[in-house]
């Protein structure tokens, strides 16, 4: 009896290690099943992730959003935003640490301080934008054309001598420091704050109707809210039309070529900027507006994408 007891026992342990091993290879090959098999959720590939660089300007806010958007709903990659300085930005790409941006403001914003320095050191893929502008901005109600009005004592005056300004350290900032150098403003200060901020200031002057002088830049949503005007700049500091060119690292194109693809086919209107700025104006996140956008540009969208497997 106590022969037939150890047997029944043994017998026991052995069915308890064969369901163990079973149970193991169970929880082994659930964690293998590939991410599209029906019923899981599709997860990007580790290779398919990306860090996308910018700065907070509402226009790169805008596209950087837009291009985020595609990137994860059209391509199932895992995007990383980056918002940093100009500087940063494209020491960044160029150093690797990020991937690509969509925000380099060429020739005259960014070129001699930024792209200049490192354009040895990634790839641009030219131009997703044209038609851009930078410069001083006012209100159409104030009676000045031309930056050589600052000179007037009496039009400084009614802006305290300040030109409400963004980030320090901005392209558009730098040109402007230039440009007060070029037209002897010596009792002039250029106030740095953000382009959120310097577009508040800008709102409340405007509804109050008083003067008010700020750095500007199209495409911008302030330009469909407000009757503004860029200042004459006979001395051409500030430059001509620019364009917004796309940047990427060295080496994307081998490492993600289905994002490269799409960044390289990556060009809309400023039109279809300022639609993405404005409806974050109304209100939306920057997420909801972008995909908006997405949603109903499709045969836009399609074209940027077209050739990728």
């Amino acid at each position: 009896m106590k022969k037939n007891l150890i047997i029944t026992l043994a017998a026991i342990m052995m069915i308890t290690l064969v369901l163990a091993g079973c149970a193991n290879n169970n929880e082994n090959n659930a964690g293998n099943t590939p991410a599209n098999t029906p019923g899981n959720a599709v997860e990007p590939a580790k290779d398919k992730e990306i860090t996308l660089a910018y700065v907070a300007w509402d226009s790169e806010i805008a596209s950087t959003n837009v291009v985020k958007e595609v990137l994860e709903s059209k391509l199932n990659y895992k995007v990383e935003m980056l918002q940093v300085d100009a500087g940063p930005m494209y020491v960044g790409i160029a150093d690797g640490s990020a991937d690509a941006m969509v925000a380099a403001w060429l020739p005259s914003t960014h070129g001699e301080n930024y792209y200049e320095p490192n354009k040895d050191k990634f790839e641009d893929l030219g131009a997703n934008l044209d038609g851009t502008k930078v410069g001083l901005v006012v209100p159409t109600y104030m009676d000045i054309t031309s930056l050589e009005d600052l000179t007037k004592a009496e039009v400084g005056e009614q802006v305290d001598f300040t030109i409400t300004g963004i980030e320090p350290g901005a392209g558009l900032m730098t040109a402007t420091e230039k440009a007060i150098v070029e037209y002897g403003l010596t009792d002039w200060n250029l106030l740095a704050s953000s382009s959120a901020a310097m577009a508040k200031v800008l709102q409340d002057a405007y509804a109050s109707k008083k003067p008010i002088i700020v750095t500007g830049w199209t495409p911008h949503w302030k330009f469909a809210e407000m009757d503004l005007k860029y200042l004459e700049d006979p001395k051409n500091v500030f430059g001509g039309d620019e364009q917004i060119h796309t940047l990427v690292r060295l080496g994307l194109k081998e490492d993600q070529p289905a994002a490269y693809t799409f960044l390289d086919q990556f060009v809309w209107e400023p039109a279809d900027m300022e639609a993405v700025m404005v409806d974050i104006l109304g209100g939306m996140t920057e997420e909801e507006a972008a995909k908006k956008w997405v949603e109903a540009n499709d045969a836009k969208v399609n074209e940027w994408i077209a050739g990728i497997e």
